[in-house]
């Protein structure tokens, strides 16, 4: 009864540790959770304000499927004064988040067969996303001994001719790595070769550190503005993962009006009061930003030192974002707490079974010798958390 296109997407391996952690949690066990992919501050409040005032004017009606036309001009300024993008309003697709701006284009772009490369490890969603669209996934190693950068050789023989895309996600989640501009360079230069979609997913353009500066490879010119689809929210960046605006912009006309007829006829439009509240997190000033991002630099560096004296852990530093992706493979083989620890699940399950902490198994983003750790979490669960994981693992 299920339909062919639903069997090849793979389910969550990490749907059972999150169903049983959340069941320790209600049965009232003490559980240390990792796993968060949201900022842990509020919205700003003058944010929430907007939305009020909105419910309260009455904005609840229907708008355009594709979003209102004052969202639409916010986001344009918005990538033109930050990212020194120049779009149209007409160019720009408010969705339901970024995670449905991200379905919104594999469905209006790809065909049976079509590949798109991801870069491994990668964000859960896009592989399965590529799937549902009846796309390929075709995945890319990042070398981890050089900060998850990508090795242009394996890249260049991974392309075929049925290579319709490539999805750029820095800084990325799970690794906070953030690509070099030389490496983005490089990339743009190999979609231009081999005439690729580019889909940039810059939805942690703001958690960015170490003194680095966001740039987005659609800025290089504008043959590769062409040939880029810019994804973006307000969820991270102004603490909104609820509210659930997303947005997409791209010169390709054709596109965006097949993304815009497609969400006509699935979503329609993203709920109007949270548009209205989207328009006023654009106006907020940038040290609340900064202030979350600076919050996010200290726990940073707190969860790097506290990890330095794990023995058998390592890691690459984190340079955007708000996760770092340790390496366990020295455990891989032994025996811990009764379980023998064959991959990034057997260790998951054991340290919420006997640490009670919870957190994301690495083979969830393609990588069975990593597990995922959020710092979106205050620094006394941060200690809690690395003094129960330090204990077990001892």
């Amino acid at each position: 009864m299920i339909a062919d296109r639903l069997k090849k997407v793979l389910p969550s391996p990490t749907l059972a540790i999150d169903a049983k952690a959340k069941q320790m949690i209600k049965n009232g066990i003490d559980i240390v959770g990792f796993g968060v992919g949201e900022p842990d501050f509020n919205t700003p409040e003058n944010i929430k304000e907007a939305g009020i005032n909105a419910i309260k004017a009455n904005m609840t009606r229907y708008t355009a499927a594709s979003g209102i036309p004052e969202l639409k001009t916010a986001v344009t300024e918005k990538l033109k004064k930050e990212n020194g993008l120049e779009y149209e309003p007409s160019n720009v697709i408010i969705s339901c988040g970024g995670k449905h701006s991200l379905y919104n284009i594999f469905m209006a772009v790809l065909n049976p067969g079509d590949e798109v490369i991801l870069f491994s490890p990668y964000w859960v969603s896009y592989a399965e996303q590529v799937r549902i669209a009846d796309g390929v996934p075709v995945f890319v190693q990042l070398d981890e001994s050089r900060n998850f950068e990508i090795d242009f050789n394996i890249l260049e023989k991974s392309i075929s001719k049925k290579t319709k895309a490539m999805i750029v996600n820095s800084p990325s989640n799970p690794t906070g790595a953030v690509l070099s501009e030389d490496s983005l360079r490089k990339l743009a230069d190999i979609a231009l070769k081999h005439n690729l979609l580019i889909v940039s997913d810059e939805i942690y353009e703001k958690t960015i550190y170490n003194g680095k500066k966001y740039i987005s490879i659609a800025s290089f010119s504008p043959q590769v503005k062409a040939q880029t689809i810019v994804v973006n929210s307000v969820s991270k960046t102004y603490a909104m993962t609820g509210w659930r605006i997303g947005y997409l912009a791209s010169d390709n006309k054709e596109i965006v009006s097949a993304i815009d007829n497609l969400q006509s006829h699935s979503t329609s439009n993203p709920a109007t009061m949270t548009q209205v509240a989207a328009i006023e997190a654009f106006k907020t000033p940038d040290s609340v930003v900064q202030a979350m991002a600076s919050e996010f630099d200290q726990r940073r560096r707190h969860i790097m030192k506290r990890l330095d004296g794990i023995p058998g852990l390592t890691y690459v530093e984190p340079e955007g974002a708000f996760y770092i992706f340790p390496n366990f493979s020295s455990f891989k083989g032994k025996t811990i707490k009764g379980r023998r620890i064959q991959g990034s699940l057997d260790l998951a399950e054991m340290l919420l079974n006997e640490a009670k902490v919870a957190v994301v198994p690495g083979i969830a983003f393609g990588s069975d010798n990593h597990f995922r750790l959020s710092y979106a979490t205050s620094m006394a669960n941060i200690d809690k958390g690395l003094d129960r994981i330090a204990e077990t693992l001892k």
